[in-house]
């Protein structure tokens, strides 16, 4: 079983974890750190076990509020899955529009060889 030494507020413990898991518990304890930092640089030097205390409850209270939004989250979520199918109908077009694009079209199209024969001079 791997022992590493992890530091909070400045103090250094010596902590056991399971095999593999020593990147969870360095993660864990830089998180409980960066709530013990602001402690420390606020109040001064703190008794160890109060530190621990006040940091551990600082990051339970984030942690808290990040349930609270997953919460709220996961309720929004399940809501607009409930919700029934949004359809977009696409109009049909009649066929006289495309008759009469057609019509446009090739009239372009002969005005245009006209235009080009005019300036060949044809």
């Amino acid at each position: 079983m791997p022992e590493l030494s992890i530091t909070i507020g400045g103090r250094s413990f010596p902590v056991a974890c399971q095999e593999g898991e020593e990147h969870f518990l360095r993660s864990a304890a830089a998180m409980l750190d960066a709530e013990a930092q602001p402690l420390i640089a606020q109040l001064g030097r703190l008794p160890e076990a109060r530190m621990l205390l006040m940091a551990g409850l600082m990051l339970a209270d984030k942690t808290a509020a990040v349930e609270d939004e997953i919460r709220a989250l996961k309720a929004r979520i399940a809501e607009l899955e409930s919700r029934p199918e949004t359809r977009v109908e696409v109009p049909v077009i009649p066929p006289q529009v495309t008759e009469t694009l057609a019509e446009i079209a090739a009239q372009a199209e002969a005005l245009a060889q006209r235009l080009d024969d005019a300036q060949s001079g044809r």
